[in-house]
């Protein structure tokens, strides 16, 4: 469902260049969830925005679904694929009601049955009918109702492919669990191809069957979560990070630093 070859993102210009994404190559499967993990800086999220189209200085080959897209997407990409963002209040806009912000993809798309989707949609992410036109600052449950808000947003257009980027580094730990498992029904009721950024390897472990570990813009190791709950990473930085997850050490630390 997604190919990606020798992916280069870089930032800057003359001297000042810097390579976030360096010759990143990954597939994933139809119905698979796929994650990217690593440090802060790493490029994860830069792979995502430019999968989504929302970065369009790159380099290299991507194909959705077998055909190959440019810089420039059309608007039909965008039904196909759509991305929930790390922050649900920074991602919605305050002064448009949760029916506003389902009703303006659906209208720009010229999709029918606006009533319906919108209420079907909301159930599914565990809202419902009584949230419908509250704004955003109105959603009770603070982030954790935002998100299943941005969630709905995302569904609206029913897409193939969901991009999640550290959807759940904005709750609390109590409430993470609990948008994990939503996302997991969502994917296995409408058959999604997904795509999980985190740094929190328990976080990608819950929801991926295949990890993909970076480390400055590289793609340093893949392997299955299995192997990773088994304690069973080849490459240093992932047995760092690994063990760095279960506490702080000075001497992992510092492999973590310098890769």
């Amino acid at each position: 469902m997604i190919a990606v070859r020798v992916l280069r993102v870089n930032f800057g210009v003359g001297n000042n260049v810097v390579r976030a994404v360096d010759g990143v190559s990954f597939e994933v499967a139809p119905g698979e969830t796929f994650g990217l993990v690593g440090e802060s800086g790493c490029g994860k999220s830069t792979i995502l925005r430019v999968l989504c189209g929302l970065n369009r200085a790159w380099q290299g080959y991507i194909a959705i679904d077998g055909n190959a897209v440019a810089a420039q997407r059309p608007r039909e990409f965008f039904k196909r694929v759509q991305m929930v963002f790390q922050d649900p209040y920074g991602s919605l806009h305050p002064r448009h009601t949760v029916n506003t912000t389902l009703t303006e993809p659906l209208a720009i798309h010229g999709m029918d049955r606006a009533d319906a989707r919108i209420g079907e949609v909301l159930d599914q992410v565990g809202l419902g009918a009584a949230f419908r036109y509250r704004y955003p600052h109105q959603l009770s449950g603070g982030q954790r109702q935002r998100q299943r808000l941005a969630i709905a947003r995302a569904l609206i257009l029913e897409p193939r492919v969901l991009l999640l980027d550290e959807p759940t580094s904005a709750l609390d730990v109590s409430v993470q669990a609990e948008i994990l498992n939503l996302l997991v029904d969502i994917r296995e009721q409408r058959h999604l191809t997904c795509m999980l950024v985190s740094h929190d390897l328990a976080v990608v472990a819950h929801m991926c069957g295949r990890i993909a570990v970076m480390n400055h813009g590289r793609i340093v190791e893949v392997l299955a979560t299995d192997d990773l709950e088994s304690d069973r990473p080849r490459h240093e930085y992932t047995q760092a990070l690994l063990q760095a997850s279960r506490g702080y050490d000075r001497h992992l630390a510092g492999i973590a630093e310098t890769g």
